[in-house]
């Protein structure tokens, strides 16, 4: 799988930028050697102050940023992936974690725990949820606009959202869509769906772990007898859901009502559609907030705010729960070894399943198959950078001219780390798009 490549910029487009001294004063090119603002900066360095320009340096802090989570979440998920193949035995020795190399880990795995099922092992499982992160895109908002010398008002964490995603919080406007209204529920009635724990009235069938009596066979019990595990048959006790669920008896977590239903108050959160400010996190894009009012540069510092806040985008992890009937006549020694590769399975899978949704989200957009950032983080970051050139040539952007001699080669140096970047992170997400078919179907 290959992504854009971007080719080093040309010192002659770039050369196109507004000429400025360090005290913006106009000067001709043969000053630049006589009029150096300080050392150059670089993405290599981490020193991102190159341009002196808020809004341009901020887009060269994304590109660096997006390349260390890159590396660092793809170094995460293949060494998830290669624990796993040596729990369930596939070679580990100069491989490279692609698809190919996923889908023979699943094969394996899905054949090795056959041997210990009668019927085969379902699985539960919830999807991670992925949102720009909403902190850092606040912040480089911030300081864009302080640069700007903007009277810098509200605090970083403090603002609302224009949310073009799903919100998850307080809605200052109108909240939509179905089950959209969040209500905390320590225990109550729900007539929606709810996340948390069930409470049964009587014995009822539970999408979960069983606490309390199974009539029928329960996977796994307590000390005292009782069923804590799935209870293949009723329930009669508490219920842990692994996912939201309707439940006929009292609901302790949180309750997912219909906006306008008589048990969502004013207090509940918004779990959708957002007309109006969003303070809580958003799946998807938003609209960086202005941190000062009356800000003639805040438009002009969202783009690189959002880019930064993209390329630092966060997943919640996903949830596991796995419901299966041993064979009759195993072994205890048989039984502890399922136990131990089942186990390993859960603990390995969240972590490489969080990462794995982490890259698929830089790259395409896409989160559980649904385009949640369009276009994609990594995509708006580099047609964004062109949109730069764009307008430095047509003279717009406010840089020292002492500076030109750094904003060069940090151009090349960003043009060289996009395209280093887009040519090799293929395999991992190739790989995550295969290992995910194990806990999410085909």
């Amino acid at each position: 799988m290959t992504y854009s490549r971007y080719s080093p910029l040309s010192a002659l487009a770039v050369a196109g930028l507004t000429l400025l001294a360090c005290q913006r004063e106009p000067v001709s090119l043969f000053q630049f050697a006589d009029d150096l603002c300080g050392p150059c900066g670089s993405l290599a360095t981490g020193n991102f102050s190159i341009s002196g320009n808020a809004q341009l340096d901020g887009f060269f802090r994304a590109i660096a940023t997006l390349s260390a989570n890159v590396q660092t979440i793809t170094a995460g998920f293949d060494g998830e992936l290669l624990a796993l193949a040596e729990v369930f035995g596939v070679n580990t020795v100069d491989v490279e974690v692609d698809a190919a190399f996923a889908a023979m880990l699943t094969g394996a795995i899905q054949a090795d725990l056959a041997v210990y099922l009668d019927g085969g092992l379902s699985i539960a499982y919830t999807p991670p949820m992925c949102s720009a992160n909403v902190a850092v895109t606040v912040e480089a908002q911030a300081a864009c606009e302080t640069s700007a010398e903007c009277d810098v008002e509200v605090m970083p964490g403090q603002a609302e959202l224009a949310c073009s995603g799903s919100c998850t919080g307080t809605c200052s406007g109108t909240c939509s869509g179905d089950l959209s209204c969040a209500v905390q529920a320590p225990g109550v009635t729900c007539e929606g769906m709810c996340e948390g724990s069930c409470t049964f009235a009587g014995a009822a069938a539970c999408d979960g772990t069983c606490r309390g009596s199974c009539e029928g066979t329960c996977s796994l019990t307590d000390a005292e007898g009782n069923c804590a595990g799935v209870c293949e048959g009723m329930c009669d006790g508490v219920c842990e859901l692994t996912a939201a669920a309707q439940c006929t008896g009292t609901c302790t977590g949180t309750c997912l009502v219909e906006q306008g239903s008589a048990s969502c108050s004013a207090e509940a959160e918004c779990r959708g559609t957002c007309e109006g400010g969003c303070s809580g996190t958003c799946e998807g894009s938003f609209e960086p907030p202005s941190a000062a009012a009356d800000c003639q540069a805040s438009a002009d510092c969202q783009a690189q705010a959002r880019a930064q806040g993209e390329a630092s985008l966060e997943c919640t992890p996903p949830t596991i729960e796995f419901v299966y009937t041993l064979k009759a006549g195993l072994t205890a020694a048989q039984k502890a070894e399922f136990s131990y590769k089942l186990s390993a399975l859960k603990l390995h899978s969240v972590v490489a399943l969080q990462a794995g949704a982490r890259l698929t989200a830089l790259f395409t957009g896409e989160v559980d198959g649904e385009v949640v950032f369009d276009p994609p983080p990594f995509v708006g970051l580099s047609e964004e950078l062109e949109v730069i050139i764009d307008t430095g040539i047509t003279g717009e952007l406010d840089i020292p001219a002492g500076r030109l001699p750094c904003v060069i080669p940090a151009f090349s140096e960003g043009a060289a780390v996009l395209t280093d970047v887009g040519g090799t992170i293929g395999g991992s997400v190739g790989a995550y798009a295969e290992f995910v078919t194990l806990f999410a179907g085909g």
